[in-house]
């Protein structure tokens, strides 16, 4: 994951020097041509050979940017981005708004940017074991990430029982709601079913039949 964006003293994004533009064009063109070949071939058949080829750099160019092929596909620059949303967030607002409203921010963002990327990469997580085992490791670093900011908000130890459960629980059912999403041919609205599982993690389960 890349770093969250930062502000200048007006309140802008600082300019980028020429090295960091570079890598950027760099990690873009790698995801690109791993999303070209994957939905020409397969996932299985796509090698970081052809990848590499594809992106015009060399095979250690692409584990340098990337340790495995799977962080290619699953690896964006939205964590760091939407946590620190979650941290300028107004400190009267509940903590259930401020997550509504950052995750409505990154579902609206992505399906708008990248729709059919968005869908390629639930798909290989819902068909390809690596992928999914993966999503898998890469949302308990997330949820580390996610702990200091809960912390931040609660003034609890972001390593105390509580603020794990609670950050752990939620990007673990955020990630049902991409395999979910997937599962189903993608028919359903993604925003929706993100307010489905945040109405179940706040008030849980809906009542059963008597």
């Amino acid at each position: 994951m890349t770093a969250a964006r930062t502000s200048s003293p007006t309140g802008q994004p600082p300019r980028l020097g020429l090295r960091e533009r570079k890598k950027i064009k760099t990690r873009a063109a790698i995801r690109d041509a791993t999303y070209a070949l994957v939905a020409e071939q397969g996932y299985d058949a796509t090698t970081v050979e052809q990848i590499a080829e594809r992106a015009e750099v060399s095979p250690s160019t692409v584990f340098r940017y990337f340790p495995t092929k799977e962080d290619i596909v699953l690896t964006d620059e939205y964590d760091e981005i939407l946590l620190e949303e979650l941290r300028t967030r107004p400190a009267d607002e509940s903590w259930a708004d401020s997550l509504r409203y950052v995750m409505h921010k990154a579902v609206t963002s992505g399906t708008a940017e990248e729709p059919e990327v968005g869908r390629l990469r639930a798909r290989l997580a819902v068909d390809v074991p690596a992928v999914r085992s993966r999503m898998t490791e890469n949302m308990s670093a997330t949820g580390r990430l996610l702990c200091r900011t809960i912390a931040d908000r609660t003034g609890l130890a972001p390593d105390s029982l509580e603020v794990r459960v609670h950050a752990m629980s939620l990007v673990g059912g955020l990630m049902e709601v991409s395999l979910y999403w997937a599962e189903n041919g993608h028919q359903d609205d993604l925003r929706t079913l993100v307010d489905r599982a945040l109405d179940t993690l706040e008030h849980g389960l809906p009542a059963g039949k008597p």
